[in-house]
């Protein structure tokens, strides 16, 4: 499984609206590309206790998680047109922004990791 992971922190003038138009465009690229086998986005919580917690040189408020069974799934949604509206938010809405890709396994088939 292919992990496409982006770490987002909005710009300053992001309001209700921008972020309903990133969900909307982000659903409807997800419903056109059928290699998009999950998606699930978050947003960051802090538990306060000593450690990476406060090691952390940026803070990123949310999180997007994109699964697809393999890497030409992967390249068939950054391909796609419907992909382009939804890129161009986390250029133009962002304050920062990272995009990793992670081959995933379950612990007890990581070791071809």
């Amino acid at each position: 499984m292919i992990a496409h992971t982006v770490l987002f922190q909005p710009g300053p003038s992001v309001g209700p609206e921008t972020k309903a138009a990133i969900l909307e465009s982000l659903t409807r690229a997800i419903g056109q590309c059928p290699t998009v086998r999950a998606c699930r986005i978050g947003r960051r919580v802090r538990h306060g206790l000593p450690g990476y917690e406060q090691q952390m040189r940026a803070d990123y408020q949310y999180l997007l998680i994109l699964e697809f069974d393999d890497i030409e799934g992967l390249r068939a949604y950054l391909e796609h047109p419907a992909h382009d509206a939804i890129g161009g938010f986390f250029t133009s809405a962002a304050s920062a922004s990272l995009a990793y890709d992670y081959e995933m396994a379950d612990l007890a088939d990581a070791a071809h990791l």
